[in-house]
């Protein structure tokens, strides 16, 4: 519970913000396989598994800039660039991982909640407009 509360307050509410647009379209997304006829068990778990990385992707993004914000810009620059690094090995591990067990996931279904985050942050901007 102590980590929780070392969680900056900002970094909890875009989480939040960006795991309800997450859902949102990997709900869409497993319609569209549905609709299409193209639903099994293996596009849901794909989805379900895709969303999940997509998300604790975005939170440890969050987490670094956190830390980020505390150091000196030389420092925050290594740090911010090292995090990148191992989050990118994270989402390619789990890419792999889909694609070597191809009875339990459907590739694309865990690939496309990939993209997500970069949509909810562009209909952020959208959304939430500064009245400044």
């Amino acid at each position: 519970m102590d980590f929780l509360k070392k969680i900056d307050p900002t970094v909890k509410k875009e989480t939040l913000y960006i795991a309800a647009v997450v859902g949102i379209l990997t709900v869409l997304m497993e319609a569209v396989f549905l609709i299409l006829g193209r639903w099994d068990m293996k596009v849901l778990w794909g989805g379900l598994l895709g969303a999940c990385v997509a998300v604790l992707n975005f939170f440890l993004m969050g987490l670094t800039v956190q830390k980020a914000v505390d150091k000196e810009e030389k420092e925050a620059k290594q740090l911010m660039k090292a995090s990148q690094s191992g989050r990118m090995m994270m989402q390619l591990a789990f890419a792999a991982i889909a694609a070597a067990i191809p009875g339990a996931f459907n590739l694309l279904a865990a690939l496309l909640p990939l993209l997500f985050p970069r949509i909810g942050v562009m209909l952020h901007g959208v959304i939430f407009k500064d009245n400044n």
